[in-house]
């Protein structure tokens, strides 16, 4: 008997969880179901790579944990199921009467790392006058941020990573996080052979010898926290041996002497006793980056990941880490080709000189608690708990946590809950049923990613791309039958039109009559791109596009401005950092930092089975002498105890992370007053963290990384008890 055949087709995508936007093949089976998926061997940058995370895109999709219906609290605190339209006349009608009595700045907006395709939610905080804007981006690296704004930049962009001939990561794993700049996250393994084969110098600073400091020529194994010494130590050696780029110092930048003096006592042998690193190691190093003696410009990068911008002394790490490039100047030149001028953005100029910090948090709004500004339109996450719980002018009393799972995200997780709880008006828009939405008043469920259309973001493009690229995704799959799921720029439109506010999309004032497809709001970003966006539409699957090229050009001597290496504050802190006692206080013996998981995005799809199977809690990594000192072995039961708290975990063997060190992801966890199940949910690090102490006074960065703990077993808990 002669076997059916199945028709099928393929059909092109990308997976956008993160900045690789690894390009997918997907096979759909007769009822237009996925009966395959894999990375697509044809998209001219991933060819072929995909990770696990995208891979299980079709498992998300059908995932039995999935919610179908918008979800309403009744007052029984049970979950009822709502149409959409009845739900955002709810939610609408509850935000007009917060509106009206307490003012715009009561309601605010959490958007998460998914959703960064959700393009309205700025747009809606602006149409009624709310400044409430946060993100995961200030609990996450706005260290980078501050950088921008108090140290300056290039407005020729950053050396391409394609040409780079040294390259020093401090706290950065891009082979697993795909997330680092000026490397290229495309396929990253075969980004990074390529690079060793044809000759970079890769430096690492990382406690962990990761799956990127194998490649390294050198790797500096820190303490974790002591990032701003070992950079300082760096500087101060390439300072000392005039090692740095005297003519670009000159022509463009301020401080250079006041910068020697400040990193005057960070010797090598001040730094190899504080951070724990070799003396020779560390000069090796900086003569590595520097590459003194060559007689020309060597082209290179500095970057950091949420290694240091997570812990304490963020924002300073991040100036001394991007102070290494302004010293040795590795920025292109006039004259140098601008490896992505953009597809979907406008041309940008590109000119070699300096952009002059404008220190943007010291003007415009700030906030009446707390008293902190805004960062590139964002308020500062580590405060949203205050803005909540605190009464008076400015009290949060409605939060949108748009793909957002703050509960998870942001540090002191009881003090979230509480303030997730005391709120008047919580709505969480996910697919899935996080702890943040077990807080909600409402749950709007989306469509997801394979169900809607979609393109690399144009505001970023130039910076995690390394060539003009740029692939439009279409809808492929349609919602599960019975489902009644909303698109999240609908959500916001549909609040404006309930609301009475009128929508200004990336200038264009919206038809509040008629609802924007994504589609239309997609060609609303491309519609001033160097590329027509109807022709990246019919394209099929990724493609590099013939632009016209660019090179930088000359710097403009009424606009140029300057770098400023050492402002005030940053002097101040510097020196309370030399000042400072490096060791750890006597309850504790081990310092807690995080690492990446290939499986898994911060607290996203840890609940797939391929993934649960893998991974189903996240373990504490200890070094093999950690565990024979505390005389336990792999897979004991432990607890961790910090200053703000403790967690259960089970000890796994790891002889790449340096001994004093625990190493342990983040985002896992139930709700902190359940009942512990650490084999079912794994345990949240922010448990051991706070944001009322120790917070950065700029943008209110809590510490996350390199916190003191001890490890207590059964026997030691018994003889000492708990923090």
């Amino acid at each position: 008997m002669r076997a059916l055949r199945v028709s099928t087709r393929t059909v092109k995508t990308f997976c956008g969880l993160c900045a690789g936007l690894c390009g997918l093949k997907v096979t759909l089976d007769e009822q237009d179901q996925i009966a395959d998926l894999r990375g697509d061997d044809e998209n001219p940058l991933t060819a072929g790579y995909a990770c696990i995370k995208g891979l299980q895109l079709p498992e998300a999709h059908r995932s039995t944990q999935r919610l179908l219906h918008p979800l309403k609290r009744t007052q029984d605190g049970s979950w009822a199921v709502v149409g959409v339209e009845q739900a955002l006349d709810e939610i609408g009608s509850r935000l007009m009467r917060i509106l009206r009595r307490d003012g715009p700045d009561a309601i605010a907006a959490f958007r998460g790392t998914m959703g960064y395709s959700n393009y309205m939610l700025p747009s809606w905080l602006r149409s009624i006058g709310s400044h409430g804007f946060y993100s995961t981006m200030t609990v996450d690296q706005s260290a980078k941020w501050v950088c921008f704004e108090r140290l300056g930049a290039w407005a020729g962009g950053r050396e391409p990573f394609a040409s780079a001939e040294v390259m020093l990561l401090v706290g950065a794993n891009p082979l697993v996080s795909l997330s680092t700049f000026n490397f290229i996250n495309q396929h990253p393994v075969n980004s990074m052979r390529a690079a060793k084969a044809r000759g970079l110098k890769l430096i690492v600073i990382d406690p962990r010898r990761t799956e990127t400091a194998r490649y390294a020529d050198v790797h500096l194994q820190p303490l974790p926290g002591e990032d701003t010494s070992l950079i300082a130590g760096l500087l101060h050696i390439i300072l000392e041996e005039n090692w740095h780029d005297a003519e670009f110092c000159a022509q463009h930048v301020n401080g250079l002497d006041a910068l020697r003096q400040a990193v005057a006592a960070f010797t090598p042998r001040y730094v190899a006793k504080r951070a724990g690193v070799d003396p020779e190691q560390l000069r090796l190093a900086a003569r590595l980056f520097a590459q003194p003696g060559s007689g020309r410009r060597i082209k290179g990068t500095a970057a950091s990941g949420v290694g240091p911008n997570m812990a304490p002394h963020s924002n300073l790490a991040e100036h001394l880490i991007e102070s290494l490039n302004v010293v040795c100047g590795r920025y292109p030149r006039a004259g140098d080709a601008v490896a992505n001028p953009g597809v979907l953005g406008p041309r940008q100029p590109r000119r070699a000189q300096a952009i002059s910090p404008r220190r943007s948090w010291e003007h415009g709004y700030r906030s009446p608690i707390g008293g902190y500004g805004t960062l590139f339109g964002e308020k500062m996450s580590g405060a949203l708990c205050d803005e909540i719980l605190t009464p008076g002018g400015g009290q949060v009393k409605a939060l949108i946590a748009d793909s957002a799972n703050p509960v998870n995200a942001i540090p002191g997780q009881r003090k979230v809950v509480r303030a997730m709880q005391a709120l008047e008006l919580l709505v969480v828009i996910d697919p899935f049923m996080t702890n943040t939405a077990r807080l909600a008043d409402f749950v709007l469920p989306p469509l997801m990613s394979l169900e809607r259309p979609a393109m690399p973001p144009r505001d970023y493009e130039t910076i995690i791309l390394p060539v003009p690229y740029c692939q439009y995704a279409s809808a492929i799959l349609k919602p599960p039958p019975g489902s009644e799921l909303v698109d999240p720029n609908y959500v916001f439109w549909a609040l404006s039109k309930r609301m009475g506010t009128q929508l200004v999309f990336d200038g264009i004032e919206l038809d509040m009559d008629t609802p924007p497809s994504t589609e239309q709001l997609l060609s609303v970003l491309a519609r001033h791109g160097q590329v027509p966006f109807e022709h990246i539409r019919l394209q099929e699957g990724g493609k590099v596009y013939p632009v016209e090229p660019q090179w930088v050009d000359a710097a403009d001597p009424q606009t140029a401005g300057r770098f400023e290496l050492v402002p005030l504050d940053v002097a101040a802190e510097l020196a309370a950092v030399s000042a400072s006692n490096s060791s750890l206080d006597a309850r504790f013996t081990h310092r807690l930092c995080g690492r990446r998981m290939r499986d898994v995005q911060n607290s996203m799809y840890r609940h797939l089975p391929l993934i649960r199977r893998r991974h189903p809690f996240n373990p504490a990594y200890l070094h093999p002498d950690d565990l024979a000192a505390l005389g336990i072995s792999e897979g004991t039961c432990v607890r961790i105890v910090s200053a703000h708290g403790s967690i259960p975990a089970i000890v796994r063997i790891d002889e790449s992370v340096r001994a004093g060190v625990v190493s342990m992801s983040h985002g896992w966890g139930g709700l902190p007053d359940e009942a512990e199940n650490y084999l079912e949910n794994g345990a949240s690090t922010n448990l051991l963290t706070s944001t009322d102490v120790g917070v950065d006074p700029i943008n209110a960065m809590p510490i996350m990384s390199a916190i003191p703990v001890r490890i207590e077993t059964e026997a030691s808990a018994q003889a000492g008890g708990s923090a």
